[in-house]
């Protein structure tokens, strides 16, 4: 029994002194104070910001710029309440942020991105960084400038180096994951001729599909999104010039024009998608799909097959962005959303495999053209790799240690709290 006990702390002990390691660095905040006067601000008026950490050695010149994600706002009712948090306001945001992932500065934890010049924009305007309405009410104050906010960040980061990028990748997660797809091509155009730039997309291929009551809800949410923050002119032109600008928020009618290569990674079964798009409240007013949302382990046999019904709509309505060989696509049947951010995702002993390749690897081969990669998963329950709680990453871990390292805990400190522990658990 006492060595059950004990083989279980150093478990625990090792378990922790994992995550310490690969937790990342903690990095601070640049305020653009001189967009301001651009009109490039946050939804309250206050200024853009984004977490640099610089590059070094070989990476001194390669750039990841990644998008941070957070949903949107579509009435003045729900961007009220978001101008109230770090989505809305940049004097609410954390003064430093932790870089894990894909932002990771450590080899073996991001072996091809670790020593770039590593960038995350924070969100705060709730358009995918899409709306430029230059009129301002002064009843509620709000201020719709999400494409004036990316365009303050370049224009910030190129003197800083970013003019001199030898390799550049726009990334993002969820509504970050689709901010990469739609400024794809015009990242490219903001660089000089000769830089090798690539972007991906991480949990941000949203689809448009019905609901399970039959109502196109996500539909009408994108068309108020976009009418709400005037998004319109700041779309792919490939895609607006042919379609209702509304279509064009979903990455099914844009993608098949971007030119710059993109990854496509994405779960078939996309958490927040079958939370909010297939299954939202307002489909189930009685809850019969809040358990199953929350653990794809407790859905129904008829939950599992809507779920298996979206997936097959979701590689449908993927079809016409993998028409190029540049194209890289990673599509796992994990319950998950976003898979870029977190470490146990990105590259981790236990982090999700397909086609025998970690999330970490298969990025890096294609963006060096080492190898390409297009895969995409059989059905669940198929791939015992997947971490399947549907959980969500943390909407960037705000912290300032006190000596501003990876660690804010103590290793000493916590060795002897978990050797005292021990001492009262065991015999």
């Amino acid at each position: 029994m006492v060595d059950s006990r004990l083989g279980h702390w150093l478990k625990l002990l090792v378990s922790l002194m994992l995550l310490l390691k690969t937790q990342g660095l903690y990095v601070g905040i640049t305020y653009v104070k001189s967009a301001v006067a651009k009109g490039a601000v946050c939804l309250d008026g206050s200024p853009p910001a984004y977490h640099w950490d610089k590059g070094s050695g070989t990476g001194i010149n390669s750039w990841l710029i990644h998008f941070e994600g957070g949903g949107w706002c579509n009435n003045v009712t729900s961007c009220l309440s978001r101008k109230k948090t770090h989505l809305g306001s940049s004097k609410l945001m954390g003064q430093q942020i932790a870089f894990s992932g894909i932002m990771n500065n450590k080899r073996p934890f991001n072996p091809d991105f670790y020593n770039w010049n590593r960038v995350k924009i924070r969100y705060c305007d709730g358009s995918s960084f899409t709306g430029d309405v230059q009129a301002v009410n002064p009843a509620t104050n709000l201020h719709f400038r999400g494409a004036r906010i990316w365009l303050a960040v370049i224009e910030d980061l190129l003197p800083k180096g970013l003019k001199n990028a030898e390799n550049a990748l726009l990334s993002g997660c969820s509504a970050g994951g689709l901010a990469s797809i739609l400024h794809c091509d015009s990242f490219r155009a903001l660089l000089r001729m000769g830089t090798k730039v690539k972007c991906l997309s991480d949990a941000g291929y949203f689809i448009k599909v019905k609901d399970v009551s039959g109502a196109p809800h996500v539909q009408t949410y994108f068309n108020e999104i976009v009418t709400l923050h005037g998004s319109a002119k700041n779309l792919p032109l490939s895609c607006t010039s042919m379609l209702k600008p509304s279509f064009c928020f979903f990455p099914q009618y844009v993608a098949p024009q971007v030119r710059t290569p993109l990854f496509i990674l994405n779960a078939a079964y996309d958490s927040w998608q079958i939370r909010n798009i297939l299954a939202p409240s307002i489909a189930d007013p009685l809850g019969v799909w809040k358990s199953c949302k929350l653990d794809i382990n407790n859905c129904s046999p008829l939950q599992l097959k809507s779920m298996q019904d979206f997936r097959l709509q979701f590689l449908n309505a993927l079809k016409t962005s993998t028409n190029s060989s540049s194209r890289g696509l990673y599509i796992d049947s994990c319950y998950a959303h976003c898979q870029t951010e977190t470490q146990e995702k990105w590259f981790m002993e236990d982090s999700p495999v397909l086609g025998k390749k970690k999330i970490a690897k298969a990025v890096g081969d294609w963006f060096y053209d080492r190898n390409p990669f297009q895969k995409i998963d059989c059905p669940y329950p198929c791939n015992p790799s997947c971490q399947n709680s549907g959980l969500a990453p943390p909407n960037n871990p705000e912290k300032k240690p006190p000596n501003g390292s990876a660690a804010s805990v103590n290793m000493s400190t916590l060795l002897c709290g978990l050797l005292m522990l021990m001492g009262v658990m065991l015999p």
